[in-house]
């Protein structure tokens, strides 16, 4: 199938698993439960969801709207509808998911090695030898060539699978992957609620209390906004490029909910399968132990579990490494998609796998730097470091300083500007209502109030939040 040349989704089936496959990542399984348990619980969880109703849903259904009246690449497509304005957003777009592969990778390849870990441990091919969470970790991180190869060994999955194209490649690889984890999360949920001590972590996720809001609100506000557009994929131009390859018949509105409910509730059970566990065999300090719980303390609990320890370690294991793949491959695929119809925009005929080759070779370039640094437990320089701010802690806190901490809420904040106040939200509409699709009355008239009010106020509080969180001194 062709759309502008271009080439299109197989079926809507694969577009939405692709599209929730990138939402779906360590944002959800690694971010959501330990920000959660950072914020307090249950509110954070509250405004998590009221930001997805309010912000996310237009956002995500503007993006997808843009993407697919273009029909181009992230930049070109905000040129298109924004002129010099819109390519700057554009530019912000695609600046985030090259920064976050720096990182992101880094992450994956540390996945790989947990699942190596469990897998010796099982076999006894070898064994940690009674080692912590902790001493696990902190031998991984200082480890710097093991960390490399292991990056690398990620960055070359995803290579093998984006090489393959929209149809060949992303699609059929997320039209079995996400099934998959979504199987692999629910075995994961019913052994960690069956633990002893589990119904506290439930009731910690569940049970009302709005204590910490009381004086951390704007905290809350801007870890859960920052969780939310990170998870969703918004503003990283990931949505605008797989809307570029979205047909007119399918129905945007309802492709949006049903990522946004997606994404939502793989959240949500991901805090279920981690945070109880957590609470279960380490108690609440473990519980709230920050960006470590993911790969401190739920190897502390596998540790724990007797024989069946490893089986459950590599089952968590891959299901957050198939997360980071099915995401990666949605970050790629921005930078990928830019380059070929740059070339095309030339007269060329684009090789899709030079493109993917070149992009994968500069993710490594950069991912080294992150894996060598060991998240900051090998002592390199790094950016404004003698001012001991928290976005100096590491090179993975100063790419997601630039990232997650500006471009991306900068970026959808002047997003909701330009649809809301310069071109009219009636664009948008205009994008729903292909092939007989309608945007009633009381839906359109929400998404104005949200694009022109509760999305440019919300994303001023959240960038406001994010740049005082990074720019706070460390600890």
């Amino acid at each position: 199938m062709e759309h502008n040349n271009r080439g299109q989704w197989g079926s809507n089936f694969g577009f939405l698993m692709a599209a929730i496959g990138s939402a779906v990542g360590l944002g959800n399984i690694w971010g959501f439960p330990f920000k959660m348990g950072a914020s307090g619980g249950f509110p954070f969880l509250i405004i998590y969801l009221l930001l997805g109703v309010l912000i996310g849903f237009p956002i995500l259904l503007t993006e997808l709207a843009i993407g697919r009246k273009a029909g181009s690449s992230v930049i070109e497509s905000y040129r298109s509808v924004g002129g010099p304005f819109g390519a700057f957003i554009g530019a912000l777009a695609m600046l985030s998911p090259f920064l976050i592969l720096s990182f992101y990778t880094v992450l994956g390849g540390y996945c790989l090695q947990y699942i190596s870990l469990n897998i010796g441990e099982l076999t006894g091919l070898f064994s940690s030898a009674g080692l912590t969470g902790t001493e696990t970790f902190a031998n991984m991180r200082a480890n710097q060539m093991q960390a490399i190869l292991f990056t690398y060994l990620f960055i070359i999955i995803t290579f093998l699978i984006i090489r393959g194209g929209i149809q060949g490649g992303i699609e059929k690889f997320n039209k079995i992957g996400m099934p998959a984890l979504f199987v692999m999360l629910l075995v994961v949920i019913v052994r960690a609620v069956t633990l002893p001590g589990a119904a506290e972590g439930l009731k910690f996720m569940f049970a009302p209390n709005f204590d910490i809001l009381q004086h951390d609100f704007i905290k809350v506000l801007s870890t859960a906004g920052g969780q939310m557009f990170f998870s969703l994929s918004l503003a990283m131009g990931i949505t605008v490029t797989y809307g570029s390859y979205l047909s007119k018949k399918e129905s945007l509105v309802q492709n949006s909910l049903v990522i946004i409910v997606s994404d939502t509730i793989v959240a949500v059970l991901a805090g279920v399968a981690v945070l109880p566990a957590a609470f279960a065999l380490g108690g609440p300090d473990a519980a709230l132990s920050g960006p470590g719980l993911l790969y401190i303390t739920l190897q502390d609990v596998f540790n724990h579990m007797g024989p069946l320890g490893p089986i459950f370690g590599i089952l968590f294991y891959v299901l957050v490494a198939l997360a980071a793949i099915t995401s990666t491959i949605a970050l790629d695929e921005v930078l990928v998609t830019f380059f070929m119809d740059r070339a095309a925009l030339k007269g060329k005929t684009p090789s899709r796998i030079r493109m993917v080759s070149l992009v994968t070779l500069a993710v490594m370039l950069e991912s080294t730097l992150v894996a060598a640094d060991g998240l900051g437990a090998n002592n390199f320089w790094i950016p404004f470091q003698e001012l001991g701010l928290n976005l100096s802690a590491s090179w993975l806190d100063f790419m997601d300083f630039i990232s997650e901490g500006v471009a991306m809420p900068l970026g959808a904040l002047l997003m909701s500007v330009l649809v809301g106040w310069v071109i009219g939200p009636r664009f948008v509409k205009d994008e729903v209502e292909q092939s007989g699709h309608t945007m009633g009355s009381g839906l359109y008239r929400y998404f104005q109030f949200c694009i022109r009010i509760a999305a440019p106020l919300g994303m001023a509080f959240i960038l406001y939040g994010q740049i005082h969180t990074f720019l706070s001194p460390i600890g």
